[in-house]
């Protein structure tokens, strides 16, 4: 199994409130999910991250290290390369993003449990 457990990477995706590690596509690809929801891949030195179509294209746009998501939907997915200069910061918050569009979209009740367990999800309806 690959090594992500100790990266400042996988630190950050775990702690997302109900996040959760699998490995549906082998050893190399560490898929993280919320309600057997997909919000992230990372695979070696990369993470597909779902995004607004819009603001997908931003990015692209602005970072050399956005392209459009690698075996994904090109229209909803990037692939950011962590082996560029793309500050912290700013991964954190394409995968906040990326996070926050599969939690938005989750069943009502699923999203009130959720609103009422973690202050980061208040924003929920």
């Amino acid at each position: 199994m690959t090594k992500v457990f100790s990266t400042p990477l996988h630190k950050y995706l775990i702690k997302l409130p109900e996040a959760i590690l699998d490995y549906p596509f082998g050893p190399e690809a560490a898929v993280y999910k919320i309600e057997g929801k997909v919000f992230a891949i990372a695979v070696e030195s990369r993470i597909n991250l779902k995004c607004d179509p819009v603001h997908a294209q931003e990015l692209r746009a602005v970072f050399s290290e956005v392209t459009p998501g690698y075996h994904m939907n090109k229209k909803h997915w990037n692939t950011l390369d962590l082996t560029g200069d793309l500050p912290k910061s700013e991964i954190h918050r394409q995968i906040d993003h990326s996070y926050d569009l599969i939690v938005k979209k989750l069943p009502k009740a699923t999203k009130q449990r959720l609103r009422i367990l973690y202050e980061r999800l208040a924003w929920l309806k």
